[in-house]
């Protein structure tokens, strides 16, 4: 690996982790969240920023889309919703802070730093699979293969720099 490789993953990846934690879905809506997905319970994570809160909004309002949320299932949505919204409150500072210190960073303090938001961001996503479990029980099973299916795509899909899910390599001699 070069020398230039590790900053330039950990950047990456630290941009990319806040997005995976509010919601599966990477397209952002430009809509106003609705009301049946803005449902949160108090939190001790830090307040986010305006634009940050109506990005992990719009992702919540995509995400209760694209699943079908019904309105029996609107209890364990906003209880998924909530640590969507207290994952992110979570990560914001470590990205604020990184975003200020990175430049005069040691290669160690690099490290540590992306070490913090990986560290965040594995967290959050434990959180937010136990908290989706709850939700993904309460569907019918046609629901649970449309979430299978929302979630494969998100995860399973195409990432940027690499070639889309189920296709070879090839190479040549």
């Amino acid at each position: 690996m070069s020398r230039f490789a590790m900053p330039r993953i950990a950047g990456i990846l630290a941009a990319a982790a806040l997005p995976l934690l509010a919601s599966p879905v990477a397209v952002y809506a430009q809509t106003t969240p609705s009301a049946s997905s803005s449902t949160s319970t108090p939190s001790a994570a830090p307040a986010l920023t305006k634009s940050m809160a109506q990005n992990v909004e719009q992702h919540i309002k995509q995400l209760h889309d694209q699943l079908g949320i019904t309105a029996a299932e609107e209890p364990q949505w906003s209880q998924y919703a909530a640590v969507m919204r207290d994952n992110a409150a979570r990560m914001e500072p470590l990205f604020a802070a990184r975003r200020k210190d990175v430049a005069a960073m040691t290669a160690v303090d690099n490290m540590r730093s992306y070490a913090d938001l990986t560290q965040a961001h594995a967290d959050g996503m434990a959180k937010l699979a136990t908290a989706f479990q709850a939700l993904y029980d309460s569907f019918p099973d046609q629901q649970k293969k449309l979430a299978d299916s929302v979630f494969r795509q998100a995860y399973g899909g195409h990432r940027p720099g690499s070639k889309k899910a189920g296709t070879k390599k090839t190479t040549t001699p």
